[in-house]
């Protein structure tokens, strides 16, 4: 598979790149502005990060793509073995 076949089926899924990234990029700018995210350690900034990118191709793409979920999932999960690890 080229990249312009890549390309093509991302958009069937994610829909349009600009579109999605102005999602994504507003949920973050939303995150930014919370109190507590200047002292957020690095792998909780980049997890929501992933999860505002995540929720952006959800909405502007297919609603009915499960991976989505499970990447949003898996980054949130990544996060608490992290703070139950720290803890131990």
């Amino acid at each position: 598979m080229n990249i312009s076949d890549t390309l093509t089926e991302r958009g069937k899924l994610y829909g349009k790149f600009a579109d999605q990234a102005h999602v994504s990029q507003a949920i973050k700018d939303a995150m930014s502005i919370g109190r507590n995210w200047s002292s957020l350690s690095p792998d909780k900034r980049e997890a929501l990060d992933m999860i505002a990118n995540k929720l952006g191709r959800l909405l502007n793409g297919d609603p009915e793509y499960p991976d989505n979920f499970r990447d949003i999932a898996g980054y949130a999960l990544l996060v608490a073995e992290a703070l139950e690890d720290a803890q131990k």
